[in-house]
């Protein structure tokens, strides 16, 4: 048996990687890449659609319906804050921005332009006074008409929210929830993706039940819908923690004021991220309505009273700023009212967008009806 030499086998030629070639190659991996972004796209869409009215946001990042260009006569009204503005453990349409259009469609009538009034949820359970600014520069395209600042809550001291294993990434109460994601920075989408593939968010968006953890104080979310004894005793438990981190309101009035010309005392940091808003939403054209919300603590009853002196003393003669106090407009304790001590239930939300119309009408130069 004899082995031809290797020199006389012949061999098979290479393909020729040519300049066409590579374009179909870079052709066809493009059109991967960009079904499978369309794929995603399509995924977090839905997500939303899933979401935005149970516990989550819709494509551009606020509660409910998107609300599109504005219309002519439309009256629109966004609404910045945390946890108790976005109504946490709520379905969209049981936070009080929700009720608070509902109370003001049915005034159309009453108001200056006689159109439509759209109120935007962008509350966040993260957010701060500190973030303020930053969402009035985020949702400027929304061409809102008064802007209405509801947070003292994550001002008082807890830097760090929420603790963790939480549905969000735990972040400073001074950054933006929102900025975390560079896709809502660069285009303004908020995508849902990354929170549904975590353990932390299935959690909100299939309603089960956060506890106490580490002594750190975990909401649950569908604690309002509950009514069994160890739901209730959850509640109670968080309130206790809650007390004895940032104290208890007692029945009396306190009275205590740290405002000066120089600053806010202990809340300057508060108190200046309130006043630089404001003037934001001015700049903006936009009337402000400041909110004191239903008072927790001693704590927050000084925090409030040191706000109200400083928006008296920058903003007292200018009819484009109204503070409303709901301090004592319900009593936190009442699991009835408040199912964790904190968040809201439905009816307790209705009471408190009720509270709001007039200063909301008055403020936009509406007739406002006599009591």
């Amino acid at each position: 048996m004899s082995i031809m030499p290797s020199s006389t086998l012949k061999r098979t030629p290479r393909p020729r990687f040519t300049r066409r070639r590579a374009l179909v190659y870079l052709a066809a991996l493009g059109s991967v890449l960009v079904a499978g972004v369309v794929a995603l796209l399509a995924l977090d869409v839905y997500l939303h659609w899933r979401t935005q009215y149970s516990a989550g946001f819709n494509v551009w990042g606020y509660r409910g319906d998107t609300v599109g260009r504005k219309k002519p006569n439309e009256t629109r009204i966004i609404v910045l804050g945390g946890s108790t503005a976005f109504g946490y453990g709520l379905p969209s349409n049981e936070s009080w921005p929700y009720f608070l259009e509902q109370e003001l469609g049915t005034r159309r009538a009453s108001l200056p332009a006689g159109g439509a009034v759209r109120v935007v949820n962008l509350g966040v359970p993260t957010d701060s006074a500190g973030t303020f600014v930053s969402t009035l520069d985020d949702y400027a395209y929304l061409q809102a008409d008064v802007a209405m600042l509801y947070e003292g809550y994550n001002d008082l001291g807890l830097d760090v929210n929420p603790p963790p294993n939480r549905l969000i990434p735990e972040v400073s109460h001074y950054m933006a929830w929102r900025h975390l994601s560079p896709v809502f920075r660069w285009t303004g989408y908020f995508p849902i993706f990354p929170l549904v593939l975590s353990e932390k968010a299935s959690q909100l968006l299939h309603g089960r039940e956060w506890a106490l953890t580490n002594k750190e104080v975990v909401f649950r979310p569908n604690l309002a819908a509950r009514t069994t004894a160890a739901a209730m005793e959850s509640a109670a438990e968080i309130g206790a923690t809650l007390e004895r981190r940032l104290g208890r309101l007692t029945d009396t009035e306190v009275r205590t004021n740290q405002f000066d010309e120089r600053g806010c005392g202990r809340w300057s940091r508060y108190c200046g991220a309130i006043e630089e808003a404001v003037r934001a939403a001015l700049a903006r054209h936009q009337r402000v309505v400041v909110i004191t919300q239903p008072y927790f603590s001693d704590l927050h009853v000084e925090q409030q009273a040191t706000l109200a002196a400083m928006l008296a003393a920058r903003f007292g003669g200018d009819p484009r700023v109204a503070y409303v106090n709901l301090g004592r407009l319900l009593d936190l304790h009442d699991p009835a009212v408040a199912y964790d001590g904190v968040h809201l239930v439905a009816a307790a939300n209705a009471r408190v967008a009720e509270a709001l119309v007039p200063a909301v009408l008055q403020i936009m130069g509406a007739r406002v009806p006599r009591p």
